[in-house]
């Protein structure tokens, strides 16, 4: 039974089961569904050893992922990414210390970190767009400039510059 009908494919060299349990173990209501392995057959073409991992199947806060050892011809860059929408400062917190952990430091700016998979994510307080998505009001003004000198989000922060606080 398909219940969600598009699902990301994350692309790994070999991680493809370390990343995702170390996703499962960041967000609640998670769990890997399934390990399917290389076979023999089809060696010639996808080179990997027999029994190893090919796709994970997982699920993040119930929505369905999939992770793929296909070698490193692919790398993450910040064209594709994930966001968290956190509804409170300790949720933003926890998010971006543990995704951060073991990433890349250069790589924070806006609510932006690399995780130590080279994936991107966008830790932010739920709503953030409606704050911002009048580009013209002084409120988003103040609000984007705000976030454009941070890292980690501060919500309380961005939220008296919204209201001139």
């Amino acid at each position: 039974m398909i219940t969600q009908r598009i699902t990301p494919c994350l692309w790994f060299d070999d991680q493809a089961e370390d990343a995702a349990n170390h996703y499962v173990g960041i967000f609640k209501n998670s769990r890997i569904n399934a390990i399917t392995r290389y076979p023999s057959a089809g060696q010639e073409i996808h080179h990997r050893p027999a029994g190893s991992v090919m796709v994970v199947s997982f699920e993040l806060d119930g929505h369905s992922m999939t992770a793929l050892n296909g070698g490193p011809v692919f790398t993450f860059n910040e064209a594709v990414s994930l966001q968290v929408n956190c509804k409170s400062q300790e949720e933003i917190d926890y998010y971006w210390e543990r995704l951060g952990a073991g990433g890349d430091p250069k790589a924070q700016q806006c609510g932006w970190l690399k995780d130590k998979f080279g994936l991107s994510w966008q830790v932010v307080p739920a709503g953030m767009e409606d704050m911002l998505k009048n580009a013209d009001s002084p409120g988003a003004q103040r609000a984007m400039t705000a976030m454009l000198q941070m890292k980690k989000i501060d919500m309380d922060a961005l939220q008296r510059a919204y209201d001139s606080r």
